[in-house]
């Protein structure tokens, strides 16, 4: 793996924004790595000390649009130009539909879903006037197949950015410009132990939400991925003469997609004999 090309990282202070700082620097590329608060991410601050000529420290808060512009100018403005934009900024949250508070929806959809808008309208200037590029989107197996009671909200934000991506290609391949969304499987980035949980309390959730909280608060962290392999099979997919629109990533992930799909191509065909001629 080698790379000479210049990335922005948003989230970068931990997970997978984390580990593709480390593996983009060690590979030879060059990184703005933002983070909302810097002077908080010890491990990044203390990465960047051992490649400062590879490695620029920002501060991104992904729902300011204003911060979004001003980081990519300033990645611009210190490496002469931009390759690669990783949308990487997230968080999850856990709970049943009827219960989580409606600030918290709001809240997840504005850092999921409109910052992950903000950061690619504050690129595409960048990347249209060189004429190349590459916008990465960091979604979830949950952005996909059917996810477990409790992650629904979660996965309606990576529903959307899956869309709003796929529909990005089409607007900007003509112009150099490529679209890679990732959909990872569990890795060990601490996203359960982050997760922003609303505590359950109707009990007939008990069966179901509050069921999948039991498993994944057990879970052997043996069954989690390596976040540092999948940040070299990112990087891989990037640098490919032929990048893919979405890269699973994981036995899990891939199982649960290739799973949703034939369900979807079976119902689809159950359904089109009786369907195709109505409109």
């Amino acid at each position: 793996m080698a790379t000479d090309k210049v990335w922005v990282i948003t989230g970068a202070s931990s997970g997978f924004g984390f580990a593709l700082t480390r593996a983009v620097s060690s590979a030879g590329g060059r990184v703005a790595a933002t983070a909302r608060d810097p002077e908080r991410a010890q491990a990044l601050r203390e990465l960047a000390a051992e490649h400062p000529e590879r490695i620029l420290v920002a501060p991104l808060d992904v729902t300011d649009a204003e911060q979004s512009r001003e980081a990519i100018a300033r990645a611009t403005r210190a490496f002469g130009r931009i390759d690669v934009v990783v949308n990487n900024a997230g968080y999850g949250v856990f709970g049943a539909l009827e219960e989580i508070p409606d600030s918290e929806v709001r809240a997840v959809f504005e850092t999921n879903v409109f910052g992950s808008l903000n950061v690619v309208r504050a690129a595409l200037p960048v990347l249209r006037e060189q004429r190349s590029g590459h916008l990465v989107q960091m979604s979830s197996v949950a952005g996909v197949a059917a996810p477990s009671p409790g992650l629904g909200l979660y996965a309606a934000t990576k529903f959307a950015v899956e869309g709003m991506n796929e529909g990005l290609l089409r607007e900007v391949a003509h112009l150099g410009i490529g679209v890679t969304i990732i959909e990872p499987g569990m890795f060990g980035t601490g996203f359960v132990a982050s997760l922003g949980i609303t505590p359950v309390t109707q009990p007939d959730y008990d069966d179901s939400v509050r069921a999948t909280y039991d498993r994944l608060s057990t879970l052997d962290p043996s069954v989690y991925g390596d976040p540092d392999d999948a940040a070299r099979q990112i990087i891989a997919a990037v640098e490919s003469p032929t990048p893919p629109l979405r890269l699973p990533i994981g036995r899990d992930a891939i199982t649960a997609i290739r799973a949703k799909l034939t369900g979807e191509l079976a119902a689809l065909d159950a359904s089109a004999s009786a369907t195709a001629s109505v409109g």
